[in-house]
């Protein structure tokens, strides 16, 4: 099931390949719609039929280059089938958005379905290697994304974006040689290494396998220092390639730490947790301010990335503090740092499909060459108003319940650093208030490149509104009944704990 799941979308981007650039349009965006939407329908398939204190499940191990210890390894459990589920969610969400006005539309559904098999490989593999493979092959695919289907700075950006991410692949991959060799027999197998434990007593060698597996990690997520890319990589991609990078690529890090770091070397994690959380803690404080400080729209969501981002570091360090605070605290953490994945993805990716629809009606991203768009795109205003407001934690959304349980489950083993992330919440309030007020409330003012006065600015369409409202919606399920979620993610928390505890 998780190999046809993860090898699908490439499958159909080769057959669509092959069809000659001649043929009717409509057939290239209907085949990847139709592609995402059975995506999405097997990994609801999946979550039917997953048993939720059961561990890894649906498993597939077979030999791949075993002179090397490297096997095609796959399975899910309760913190990757969440992430499966949100990436079949918006690849479906970017494959409606793209239904209109999409140029070289073959070229562009055939990579998109090609990153789709990227994410979702990287999601379900219990193998370093396969992990790496996936890992590195959706740096190529996005970086095609933003090249090809940019504005006028993608060049620049997608070679940042390429060279940032190519260089902490490769730390990723020493880290990954590290433990290989620390294993005896030697396996790049993530369940093997996990039961196997090999850097327990060897602090040094701990450290510095860490130092690697983090930094690459770190570069992905990305936190601060290493998040210099994200900028400029989200402002000059299509809306669609810049849903996809924050929604899905950016968890490729904060997962990597919870599939990776923290089972595989629990010794070295709890040593170095405060250096995660301080990291954590900078992330939010800083993610917020540069993002409040914006005038382009879609770069201020870009930084906000950041801030959501560093409240998941913080959680994943102050579950590593053992020595302080209660088993209870530090699992809502673990829990919770897989539920602000969700939701950010959801609702950034939401944010970025309508900062979308806002440049294709005034081809600027420039908020302050905006103002009253309410009046004329009502539609429009109320889901950015909708996702603004989830996306700062406001009661009833997916957010609230995400970052109340890391802060709920930080504050004991890290009071000081919760008290300041707390901060993070007040400023993520105050720089979508101020967005929102400039761009939807007072008096009309569209940019020179906006339909005029005396001509309507148009709303959301039909293909947008389909792309977006279903995420804004999941975020309203999630924020009011979470418990399907929450049920499949709690038992792997423990788990993961477990193993961290030894």
């Amino acid at each position: 099931m998780l190999t046809v799941l993860v090898l699908l979308p490439t499958v159909v981007a080769a057959l669509l390949l092959c069809v000659p650039r001649a043929a009717p349009r409509g057939l290239f965006r209907w085949a990847w719609t139709a592609t995402a939407a059975v995506e999405l329908a097997l990994a609801v398939t999946v979550w039917a039929g997953y048993r939720a204190d059961g561990g890894t499940q649906y498993e597939t191990r077979a030999r791949w280059i075993p002179g090397a210890g490297v096997s095609y390894h796959v399975g899910v459990d309760g913190l990757s089938l969440p992430l499966v589920a949100l990436t079949c969610v918006l690849f479906l969400a970017c494959a409606l958005y793209a239904l209109r006005g999409t140029p070289k539309v073959r070229e562009f559904a055939a990579l998109f379905l090609f990153l789709q098999t990227t994410c979702l490989g990287l999601f379900v593999a219990l193998d370093l290697i396969l992990f790496f493979l996936f890992f590195d092959l959706s740096i190529v695919a996005m970086y095609f994304v933003i090249a090809g289907w940019g504005h006028r700075g993608a060049a620049r950006a997608a070679l940042k974006f390429f060279l940032y991410t190519f260089i902490g692949s490769l730390a990723l991959l020493l880290g990954f040689i590290g433990l290989y060799l620390a294993a005896e027999p030697h396996t790049f197998d993530i369940v093997d290494l996990t039961r196997e434990n090999p850097l327990a007593g060897r602090s040094g060698y701990g450290a510095l396998v860490l130092l690697a597996v983090g930094v690459g990690l770190a570069v992905k997520t990305p936190t601060v220092p290493f998040h210099t890319w994200l900028p400029p990589a989200h402002t000059e991609a299509p809306a669609a390639g810049s849903a996809i990078l924050a929604g899905v690529l950016l968890k490729m890090g904060t997962y990597g730490f919870l599939r990776i770091a923290m089972p595989v070397l629990p010794e070295a994690w709890r040593t170095y947790a405060p250096v995660l959380v301080v990291v954590g803690v900078v992330s939010v404080l800083y993610g917020a301010l540069v993002a409040l400080a914006q005038t382009d729209f879609k770069r201020m969501i870009a930084y906000t990335s950041v801030n959501h981002m560093g409240y998941i570091v913080l959680a994943v360090g102050a579950a590593g503090s053992v020595g302080g605070g209660r088993e209870e605290a530090r699992q809502l953490a673990v829990t919770g740092s897989v539920v602000q994945m969700v939701s950010h993805g959801l609702l950034t990716g939401a944010l970025f499909l309508l900062a979308g629809v806002l440049y294709e009606r005034g081809r600027t991203y420039d908020m302050a060459a905006y103002s009253g768009v309410a009046g004329r795109a009502p539609v429009l205003a109320a889901c950015t108003g909708v996702a603004a407001f989830a996306s700062l934690g406001l009661p009833g959304f997916s957010g609230f319940i995400a970052e109340f349980q890391i802060l709920a489950g930080s504050l004991g083993p890290r009071p000081v650093a919760t008290a300041l992330a707390v901060l993070g919440i007040l400023l993520t309030a105050a720089l979508f208030l101020r967005a929102f007020q400039q761009v939807f409330l007072g008096p009309l003012r569209l940019p020179v490149a906006a339909p005029g006065a005396d001509r309507p600015f148009p709303d959301v369409r039909g293909h947008e509104g389909a792309a977006v409202v279903p995420l804004l919606a999941l975020g309203v399920v999630i924020g009011l009944a979470p418990r399907f979620l929450l049920d499949v993610v709690e038992p792997a928390s423990r788990r993961l704990l477990e193993l961290l505890a030894r």
